[in-house]
């Protein structure tokens, strides 16, 4: 009763005081407030299971903890899943870009609180994997929940879900623009300018939210400018993340896959739980987000990277820190695939973003110790960051002004354009599809080349049916036939059995000869003048796929059924006027 009262209280002041505008920019308030304060409660709460692992680690005077760690997080997120969650958990961003193309923005109010949970002790407890992606799955049901709760049509819904997902992203790295940047390139396949309005206002929010409660900045960079000498080996490390980025693609994709088809869940849990735990404990820099890596690099501490592994032991030569470098590059996507296809949660995002430096650090420090090139070492960590980003969530926008926001470097534009440009180029000429979409685009559920299409497929044939057109009986004469062509507009009569069922359709070329046939107005029957076999389409379809049957039968009408019965027709033209009234309307909202 009183979610009842507090929604008609809501529409009543949107009704009288507010308008559609105004009211949709408090949901775009709303939705950065939650998302943020859900960011922060994960960041704490990893923080807290963190400093667990850490305690063990002391206590135990023992890198064996490493093996263990992962796996009891992996179990106890597998155990969160099977008894709050029906032992179901949608991963990665695939199922939002999926909500969004087939269900019109609708995401379950589980998801909310699920990643939170399941993330935290996931990443907390060591899986190499990121934040990120749960936290915008959170951000992105948080803005879909609040916008069936306000009672917002798809649209908007979509909308305020791609604030949410921003919001993620501004409150964890408090960077607005990035955020405002990652929905519209990764989520949102058709912009308009004023979309942009509840975007920046949810993403503003969640940063002074985050900012107010999460003291402090991610990384700390002393930005060095960069000379133009330097640009042939800004091109080399683009072209070097582009080939990462695809491998990192394939083996992420390869290695989930081989355990999405092993079925029995303990058994797999356990044998990438302890695959994972052997990667870590010889490369510890693998464990969790590796944002304490990167923080070592900008800080200049190169050879800490080596504490705690087999390395420390040897000798601090070049030579030994290129290996090392080298192996946990190549070892990063592996151990993230581990954690994610063994049962854990995370994203791709973290991961994404210490490769990148990693990759940096070594192309600069590799060139500077065989004397080829004495690079600042800080640039091209962040210029690798930037270009990994790109090349593996295909978004090479959100990549520049997200490590311009967290690092300071704003100085460096020019070598994050070059490097991402880059990367992304050679990413997306190997690899269309990013980690996020490969799987929907194997099951026909995304298309990478056609924004027009990711936009048809959530409108549904019912938006956009015409229903003028009149249907007649099968056994009906060719006088009645005659008398409908006097009273309609139309040029196409659909022709039905007594049940309604959609028999066929009589063109007006197939009966024009006949129209001063007197003697056969009463004696010819429908059914011999009806064209069958006729494609049609039914009414729960998508516009999308209403056009490929268009595209492969050359037709301009196609009839709607349901169940087999007559409902309507639809049009080229009509679904191309109602994408333009979208427009229109979007872009006359504010």
């Amino acid at each position: 009763m009183f979610i009842q009262q507090l929604i008609k209280k809501l529409n009543y002041l949107k009704d009288t005081y507010l308008g559609d505008r105004t009211y949709l920019v408090l949901a775009s308030i709303a939705v950065g407030i939650v998302s943020a304060l859900a960011a922060v409660i994960l960041k704490h709460f990893v923080r807290f299971v963190y400093s667990m692992s850490d305690l063990l680690l002391s206590w135990s005077h023992t890198n064996y903890i490493y093996i263990v760690s992962p796996l009891v997080g992996i179990l106890l997120t597998l155990l969160v899943i099977k008894i709050f969650f029906k032992g179901k958990l949608e991963k990665g961003l695939g199922s939002i870009i999926f909500s969004i193309a087939r269900r019109s923005g609708k995401i379950e109010g589980s998801k909310m609180y699920s990643h939170l949970l399941t993330s935290g002790l996931t990443i907390g407890f060591g899986g190499s994997a990121g934040l990120e992606a749960p936290i915008v799955i959170t951000g992105s049901a948080i803005g879909s929940n609040i916008g069936s709760f306000m009672k917002f049509g798809s649209k908007e819904k979509i909308l305020l879900l791609a604030c949410g997902a921003a919001s993620g992203i501004a409150a964890v790295f408090n960077s607005p623009i990035a955020g405002t940047i990652f929905a519209i390139e990764v989520l949102l396949a058709d912009v308009s300018i004023p979309v942009f309005i509840p975007l920046l206002i949810s993403t503003a929010t969640a940063t002074i939210v985050s900012k107010f409660l999460l003291r402090g900045q991610l990384f700390y960079l002393v930005t060095k400018d960069w000379y133009f000498d330097a640009i042939p080996y800004y091109v080399l490390l683009g072209i070097l993340c582009g080939l990462l980025s695809v491998y990192m693609t394939r083996m992420s994709l390869s290695i989930e896959g081989y355990f999405e088809k092993r079925k029995r869940i303990l058994p797999k849990a356990v044998v990438g739980g302890i695959a994972l735990g052997i990667l870590i404990y010889i490369f510890p820099p693998l464990f969790g987000e590796g944002y304490r890596t990167i923080e070592m690099l900008f800080d200049g501490n190169f050879y800490d990277i080596l504490n705690n592994s087999f390395f420390s032991s040897l000798p601090l030569k070049p030579y030994f820190l290129l290996t090392f470098t080298g192996l946990v590059i190549l070892l990063k996507i592996v151990a993230t695939s581990l954690t994610l296809g063994a049962g854990g949660n995370g994203g791709i995002f973290a991961p994404s973003l210490f490769t990148g430096a990693m990759v940096g650090f070594g192309t600069a420090f590799l060139l500077k110790t065989l004397g080829i090139a004495d690079l600042h070492t800080v640039n091209f960590i962040a210029a690798g960051m930037a270009g990994i980003m790109a090349g593996v969530v295909h978004a090479p926008l959100t990549a520049i002004f997200l490590i311009a926001e967290i690092t300071g470097g704003y100085v460096l534009f020019v070598p994050l354009m070059i490097v991402s440009a880059l990367s992304y180029f050679i990413s997306r000429y190997f690899e269309p599809y990013t980690i996020y979409t490969k799987n929907l685009a194997r099951k026909g559920q995304y298309s990478v080349d056609d924004k027009l299409s990711n936009v048809f497929k959530h409108i549904s044939v019912e938006e956009v049916i015409e229903t003028e057109f009149i249907p007649l009986n099968q056994n009906a004469t060719l006088g009645s036939l005659i008398d409908a062509f006097t009273r309609s507009k139309r040029n196409v009569f659909p022709v039905v059995d007594d049940d309604q069922k959609f028999i066929g359709i009589i063109p007006l070329e197939s009966f024009k000869e006949l129209i001063f046939r007197n003697e056969l107005f009463e004696t010819l029957r429908l059914d011999d003048l009806t064209i069958k076999n006729v494609v049609t389409i039914e009414i729960n379809d998508s516009v999308d796929q209403a056009m490929l049957k268009f595209e492969e039968s050359g037709l301009y009408n196609i009839p709607v059924t349901r169940n087999r019965k007559y409902v309507g027709f639809i049009s080229r033209g009509n679904i191309m006027s109602y994408y333009k009234r979208i427009l229109k309307s979007s872009s006359s909202f504010f």
